[in-house]
């Protein structure tokens, strides 16, 4: 039977399998229709036929992102601002974006998140994510300490129900006042907690852990695991008399029990880390992120990023008049690039870590993050070097 399709892409394709040269991608109705060696592939003739020199890649899925392209999500003036940012990271490769916000009084994120769930309903982003208000002051990065306050389970409830199921992670203190009440209406609203921005101790995570567990098998979550928000980056160090939440976040990890959030763009972690973190956690346990901000794909100045003022200086962004990081200024395949090339980590498992596993957080996994049959044809054509050719978002180029 000759099964008639819109594109055959061939080339060496990341696949779920591993990485293929000799890969055959067919695309039709905006659906992955096949994949695999070419050698095997069902007769079929194609509206186009594409021999991709470089590498084809999955779409990428960003977790956590603030902004690009100039635009913030916590400051935008509406959906329109918004949408500069969604698109200047779709140009990269990242074809699914949940846009996070970050502590702001309940008023402000009630507004966001509204703007943010008719971006959701049309299909511009994934989903959303709260990086806040219900964490430590102590650890709260690029955070105005005025807007943190106590957990609020009315108040999550209230969010999730203007985000109309967009709602998809929300980062918490494990030691926040009221944080179990918190992970338990997270879980009840299908949303999965992300612990972290913590000052809190081993014992303190280890048993968030355990709760978002036993709440998210309980109510319908999109994930049965919970996140960490960037490992590491806004936690207490480790320090052999005091392990703190990093080594009971990693311990989840390599159980499989949580999934930790990576920025690895040569910034927020030293490159043995991200190699470290890669080598003990379980294979679907690791997402990288990039936490980026408005800086994204922008030249270095001054910038916002909620209440507060950024500078960027040599791509890095920190609170202005201080040292503390505010965000990434990389795009998710660039993240990936330096997980490959500055890490160590294979290509095939850097390239899973940014499409499938966070697909799976998501409950996206049937849709997106893979080249397998039935999902979205989002596909990143990249050189030999991982920077972006093409992008296709449902089999369509992606445009400027």
């Amino acid at each position: 039977m000759n099964v008639p399709v819109d594109l055959a892409l061939s080339g060496t394709a990341v696949l779920e399998r591993g990485v293929l040269p000799g890969a055959l991608v067919l695309i039709a109705g905006g659906d992955i229709v096949w994949s695999g060696p070419a050698a095997h592939a069902p007769e079929h003739s194609a509206t186009e036929t594409l021999e991709h020199p470089g590498l084809i890649l999955p779409g990428l899925v960003d977790l956590h992102c603030h902004g690009g392209g100039g635009a913030s999500f916590p400051d935008a003036s509406g959906p329109r601002d918004m949408l500069t940012a969604v698109r200047e990271h779709r140009r990269h490769g990242t074809t699914s974006l949940v846009a996070s916000l970050v502590t702001a009084p309940a008023a402000v994120l009630r507004d966001r998140v509204r703007d943010l769930a008719g971006l959701a309903a049309d299909g511009e982003i994934a989903a959303i994510h709260l990086e806040g208000p219900f964490i430590s002051a102590d650890r709260r990065g690029a955070q105005n300490p005025e807007h943190i306050v106590a957990g609020d389970p009315d108040l999550v409830r209230e969010l999730a129900e203007i985000a109309g199921g967009a709602l998809a992670t929300m980062t918490v203190a494990p030691e926040a006042e009221d944080a179990d009440a918190v992970i338990e209406a997270l879980a009840e609203v299908g949303t999965v907690p992300s612990l972290g921005h913590t000052d809190g101790s081993s014992a303190a995570m280890t048993r968030a852990v355990a709760l978002s567990r036993e709440q998210l098998r309980r109510e319908h979550g999109r994930s049965p695991r919970p996140t960490a928000t960037h490992l590491f980056n806004g936690m207490r160090p480790i320090h052999h008399r005091d392990p703190g939440p990093v080594l009971a976040a990693l311990d989840a990890a390599a159980r499989g029990d949580l999934v930790a959030e990576l920025i690895a763009d040569g910034v927020h972690l030293d490159a043995r880390t991200v190699a470290h973190v890669f080598a003990v956690a379980a294979e679907d346990a690791v997402v990288l992120v990039t936490d980026a901000m408005a800086a994204a794909g922008m030249p270095d100045g001054q910038y916002r990023l909620g209440a507060l003022d950024v500078t960027v200086d040599a791509g890095v962004a920190t609170l202005t008049g201080g040292t503390s990081i505010a965000g990434g200024t990389a795009h998710l395949l660039d993240v990936v690039r330096l997980a490959v090339t500055e890490a160590g980590v294979d290509l095939a498992r850097a390239v899973h870590a940014a499409s499938a596993v966070p697909a799976g957080v998501l409950g996206m996994q049937d849709r997106i993050g893979s080249l397998e049959p039935g999902r979205r044809a989002d596909v990143v054509l990249t050189d030999p070097g991982l920077r972006p050719v093409t992008v296709l978002r449902g089999g369509v180029p992606v445009g400027d």
